[in-house]
């Protein structure tokens, strides 16, 4: 699966780093983005900035998916 972060629906809670800090990152500007290999994917992020998931992360990915409260994080099969 791959997963990216649409940033105008972001709330800045940080729910998603809390649940899986392997992938998501709470930056600077208040706003969440997906990080891959330890790289900030946030240039330009949005949906051009796209993180695959390995397999092992993937339910704790779908749970950052259920608890974010702005209901900006998106999964893409692949």
């Amino acid at each position: 699966m791959k997963v990216w972060i649409d940033q105008e629906l972001c709330t800045g809670d940080g729910l998603c780093e809390e649940i899986c800090a392997d992938v998501f990152v709470l930056a600077e500007d208040g706003l969440s983005y997906v990080k891959q290999g330890g790289t900030v994917l946030n240039t330009p992020g949005g949906q051009a900035q796209m993180a695959t998931v390995t397999a092992d992360l993937e339910a704790t990915v779908a749970e950052a998916v259920d608890e974010c409260p702005g209901e900006c994080i998106f999964v893409v099969a692949t």
